[in-house]
Formats: C-alpha cells, structure tokens, sequence
C-alpha cells in the first residue's frame, strides 16, 4: 500500500509551486459551478421551460462562450493573463448571484449569455498561464493537475447541489456559485504571483503564426467539435435520461455525475503519466480517448438495465481522461508558432460552439425523435471525429 501511495506522489513530482496554487484556485472555482449540470432541470423542470426554450436558453450559453473566449484570448495577448483571470472572476461571482432573480426566457437568454461571456474569458488566460508557470517536459501532466483539480471540485459539486437542491432548491445554487468565484478570486490574488512566471519572451512570439492558417490546428478544432458536442451531452440530454427514462432523483444524478470527477482524480495522473511513457503520438491518445467516450452512449440502447449507467459513465470517465490532456497539450504545443492567447481562445471557441449545437440539437433529437436514436446519432458524430483525427495524423506525417 505505501508503494502504492509512493508510486501516486511521484507522478506529481517537478510541478511548479505556481501550478499547484492555480490548480487550488480552478478548484475553489470549479467547486462552486454546481448550477451548471442541473441548469437544463432547473429550467424545465423548476422555471417550468419546453425543451425548445431550454435547448434555446443553451445556445445562448454557447454564444456566450465563444464570444468570451475570443476576447479572453485578445485580452490576453494585450494585458496579460493575471488581469484577465481575476476581473473574470469577480464578475463571474457577481453574474451568478444576480442569475437566480431572472425567470422569464429572453431575460435568461440575456443573463447566461452574460454570465458565460465573462466566465470563459477566464479559460485561455488560464491556459497561458499555466504555459508560463511550467517547464516544457512538464506541460501535459500540469495540465492534468489543473484537470484533476476542475474534477475534484465537479465530483464535491454535483453531490452537493444536489443536497442543496432538496434542501433549499435551485436559488442556493445561485448563492454558492456566485460566493465561490469571489473566494476563489481572493485565494489568487493571495497567493499566485505574476512577476513568478517565465520571461515573457518565453510566451510572445516575434512574427507570430495566425491560428487561422494553420490547417494542422484547423483539422484539430474539427475534431475537438464533434468531441465538444459529444461529452456535452453529459450537461444537458443526459440528466434528462437518467430521470425519464430510469427514474434517477436529482441527488443520484448528483452522485453519478459526482463519480466521473472522482474516478479522474484518483486515476487521471497515473494514467497519463503511464500513457506517456508508451510513446503514443497525442493526436492517437485523442483518438482513443473519443472511441471510448462515443461508445459510452451507444451501450445505452443495448439494455434497459439501469447499472448501464454506471458502465457508460465508467468509459466516458476513461476516455475523457485521455482525450482532454492531451488535446490541451497538443494546442500548447502547436501555440508556440504564434500568440498563445489566439491559439488556446479558439481550442476553447471549439467547446463553445459544441455548447451551441451541442445542447440544442441534443435536446432537439430528444424531444422529436427518441433518446435510442439520438444516442445512435451522436455515435455517427463521433465516428466523424474519429476520421478526422485519422486526417490530421496523417497530414502531419506529410509535413514532418
């Protein structure tokens, strides 16, 4: 057992001081965001909204998280990530608390619109700083820390909002929400110093490459897309199934959800550490890692068997493991050809536009349709990432 518990500390081993401390201030953050996976139940089934109205309400969502991570990642490269990271989170805090008091549909458009706008700006500053404050061999695994700590905190935050839920309902969550991104804010102005990271000459790039034009990164987002809109499922389709179709209740919802946070942080930093160890190229970890998510839904038409569940979460669990660290470390690595800002604002654009088309489409084929088809359609959406990954390994042994 102590060879066990040695074997796990050392894969933590070389991280900087500076990672360890954005990694407790993203789960301070990350803890707090409980209202997140209940937010398509507290829309239909506390604000009384239709399917559509919610799968409307979520592309508003989207909207705001690609307009906030563009400009996150301008006002990055302009005045630096440290600013961006704790005026996005004050706001943050702020937005939330003031969101339990909006109830009618297009106030709600308008307010998780606002909310989403000013939380992502927060993702690619804190993607850079997390290049800033790491050594070169050391970036995936402290891209794993941040990872392990989003999970902790989103297995404490489900199990939570779901006792918050029965408790003091939907409006506590609010309260919580907005209170941890003002705690979080705190701790890192506390403790995380910007004078700390690399020189700057480390991070900006003379001449820079535009993202735009670079068909390799391209090719990548593609991929990333089809990823997005699969795992998103998991935010918006997903719980709708767990109630209506096995009669799950908001806490055992909470604590399956809770249990895919858990599972990645006891085994997410082995894995990846074991995983680089096998020399597998990232884009091919990518690969697997979006075979196993995309299988975790089509096991669900194959049984009525309510244990499925566990098994599908299990193999999502796995494959989102090894496809997020690795996709983050393939946009680091491809953000050294030009502004870390632009790049790492349009990795985190691909997830936004998956929340666009991702939880309306979703909920869309859910509502018209069955959920046995939807799960059949989402399984072709992955194959479609899968081959586009398939692509992308191969231009880049023509370009090698």
């Amino acid at each position: 057992m102590k060879r066990l518990i040695h074997n796990y500390a050392n894969t933590f081993k070389g991280l900087s001081k500076e990672v360890w401390w954005l990694a407790l201030v993203t789960f301070i953050n990350r803890a707090g965001t409980m209202v997140i996976p209940f937010l398509s139940l507290y829309l239909k089934e506390d604000l009384k909204f239709t399917l559509s109205n919610v799968g409307s309400i979520m592309v508003c969502f989207g909207l705001g998280s690609i307009l906030g991570s563009w400009l996150g990642g301008k006002l990055t490269d302009r005045i630096g990530y440290y600013k961006v990271m704790v005026r996005s989170l004050v706001s943050t805090g702020i937005l939330f608390i003031t969101l339990q008091f909006l109830n009618t549909f297009y106030t709600l458009c308008l307010g998780i619109f606002l909310v989403m706008l000013v939380a992502d700006m927060f993702r690619p500053a804190m993607f850079v700083a997390l290049s800033a404050y790491s050594k070169v061999e050391n970036k995936t695994r402290s891209v794993t820390l941040i990872r392990l700590a989003i999970n902790l905190g989103f297995s404490a935050g489900p199990a939570v909002g779901g006792l918050i839920i029965t408790s003091l309902g939907y409006g506590g969550l609010f309260w919580v929400d907005g209170i941890t991104c003002l705690l979080a804010t705190l701790v890192m102005v506390l403790v995380l110093n910007p004078r700390k990271s690399k020189e700057q000459d480390d991070i900006v790039v003379k001449n820079p490459d535009s993202a735009y034009y670079d068909k390799a990164f391209v090719i990548f987002l593609i991929s990333m897309f089809l990823f997005g809109v699969i795992f998103l499922q998991y935010f918006s389709t997903m719980p709708i199934y767990y109630r209506e179709k096995h009669f799950l209740s908001e806490l055992e919802i909470g604590l399956l959800l809770g249990a895919n946070g858990f599972l990645i942080f006891l085994l997410e930093m082995p894995l990846i550490k074991w995983l680089e160890g096998t020399h597998l190229s990232k884009v091919v970890l990518v690969k697997i890692g979006l075979v196993l998510t995309t299988l975790s839904f089509l096991i669900l038409n194959f049984t009525t068997w309510s244990g499925i569940l566990i098994v599908g979460m299990f193999l999502m669990t796995v494959g989102e493991m090894i496809a997020f660290p690795f996709s983050n470390a393939f946009a680091l690595e491809r953000a050294k050809k030009g502004n870390q800002g632009e790049y790492m604002a349009l990795y985190s654009i691909a997830f936004s536009l998956a929340h666009i088309f991702g939880h309306k489409t979703g909920l869309k084929m859910v509502d018209e349709l069955s959920f046995d088809t939807t799960w059949y359609i989402i399984t072709a959406l992955g194959a479609g990432g899968v081959f586009s990954l398939f692509i992308l390994k191969n231009y880049l042994k023509t370009k090698a």
